[in-house]
C-alpha cells in the first residue's frame, strides 16, 4: 500500500479526488488537508464520510504527513508557493505549474513558479514525481486534436461548454442559480487560461471560447479544423488500447450524459458537407477525466499501479 494525502480536500476537485482514493486498492488515505475545515471530522464535508477516515487538518500538516503521494487541490497561488517534500509524488490540479514559458505563465497566472511535467497520460505521459495535471478544457481539446497535430492546417477553433462545477466551490455572482439556470453564457472570451495550455502542447495558437452550461458537471469541446490526412484513422490508432478514451463509431456523437460522473472520455469525428472543415468533438466530466480522475491516473503511473486503479470507468448510467 502507498500512503496518500489530499490538500484542499474541501473543494470540488478535492472531494472528487478523495472519492477515488477511497476506492483505490493500493492507496491508504493518511491525511485530509483543508484550512477551512481543520479540526472537524470528515462528515463535515459530507455526512456519508463517517467511520475511520481521519479528521481534517491544516494543509501544511497534511503535506508533512509522510504520504507517498500528495494531491494539490489548491488555488493557483497556494499551489505555486508549495514546497514539495523530497521523494514524494505530487500531482498539482491547479494551473500553477502547467506552462513552460515563464513569460506566458506570468502573463496568464501572475506567477511563474516553474513548470512541472505535464501529465495527459494518453498523449503526454508525465516524467518524474512532480506532475502538472492538465486543465479540464485543455484535456478535452488535446484529446481531440493532440493525435492530429502534424496534419492540421490553418486556424484551430475550439468551442467549449462546461457545467457550473468547473467554476469551483467558491461562491461567485456568475455561478448563482439565478445566473446559470435557463441560461447559456460565454465567458473569458479570447482570454481563457486553458488556451495557452492547448497551444503549448499543440505547437500552435488556438482560438478558444468557453461557455457555462446550466448543468452541474460535464464538458464538451467541439473543435473545427482543416486537415491533410484521415483524422479518424489517426484518432483510432492513438486510442486503440486506451481504457479511458473511446473513439465513437462513425455518425455517433459524444454526449455529456454518458460521461458525467465517470473518468472516461468520448471522441467523435465528423465532416461538414458544405465546407472542407473537419469537426472533432470530445466529451468528458470536468471533475473526472478533467480533474480528479486524471490526477489519480497520473499518480497510478508514477507509483507503478495499474493505470485504471480507483477510476470510474465501468457501468451504464441513465
Amino acid at each position: 500500500m502507498k500512503r496518500a494525502a489530499i490538500l484542499g480536500s474541501g473543494g470540488y476537485s478535492g472531494q472528487e479526488t478523495l472519492d477515488r482514493v477511497l476506492a483505490h486498492p493500493g492507496l491508504e488515505l493518511v491525511a485530509l488537508g483543508s484550512d477551512s475545515l481543520a479540526g472537524e471530522g470528515a462528515a463535515a464535508l459530507d455526512p456519508r464520510l463517517n467511520g475511520s477516515l481521519p479528521a481534517f487538518v491544516p494543509n501544511d500538516e497534511a503535506a508533512a504527513s509522510g504520504a507517498d503521494v500528495l494531491f494539490l487541490c489548491l488555488d493557483n497561488d497556494a499551489a505555486a508557493a508549495f514546497e514539495p517534500p523530497p521523494d514524494t509524488v505530487v500531482v498539482d490540479l491547479s494551473g500553477a505549474h502547467r506552462l513552460t514559458d515563464e513569460e506566458s505563465a506570468r502573463s496568464w497566472y501572475g506567477i511563474a513558479p516553474g513548470a512541472w511535467s505535464y501529465g495527459l497520460p494518453e498523449l503526454y505521459p508525465a516524467d518524474g514525481p512532480l506532475i502538472a495535471n492538465p486543465g479540464c478544457y485543455a484535456t478535452a481539446a488535446l484529446l481531440a486534436l493532440g493525435p492530429l497535430a502534424d496534419v492540421l492546417e490553418g486556424p484551430l477553433v475550439v468551442d467549449g461548454k462546461s457545467g457550473v462545477s468547473g467554476a469551483g466551490r467558491t461562491l461567485k455572482a456568475t455561478s448563482h442559480a439565478g445566473a446559470v439556470l435557463e441560461n447559456l453564457s460565454p465567458y473569458a472570451v479570447g482570454a481563457h487560461r486553458h488556451a495557452p495550455e492547448m497551444a503549448q502542447q499543440l505547437g500552435r495558437p488556438v482560438c478558444f471560447v468557453p461557455h457555462l452550461l446550466p448543468v452541474r458537471r460535464g464538458l464538451l469541446a467541439t473543435c473545427y479544423v482543416q486537415r491533410s490526412a484521415d483524422i479518424r484513422a489517426l484518432l483510432a490508432a492513438a486510442y486503440e488500447h486506451s481504457p479511458v478514451v473511446r473513439v465513437l463509431p462513425e455518425g455517433v456523437a459524444p454526449e455529456l450524459g454518458r460521461v458525467q460522473g465517470t473518468d472516461a472520455a468520448e471522441v467523435g469525428v465528423f465532416a461538414d458537407k458544405a465546407t472542407t472543415t473537419a469537426i472533432v468533438i470530445c466529451a468528458l466530466d470536468n471533475l473526472g477525466k478533467g480533474a480528479a480522475g486524471q490526477a489519480v491516473q497520473n499518480a497510478n503511473r508514477a507509483l507503478g499501479f495499474k493505470e485504471t486503479d480507483g477510476l470510474r470507468l465501468s457501468g451504464v448510467l441513465v
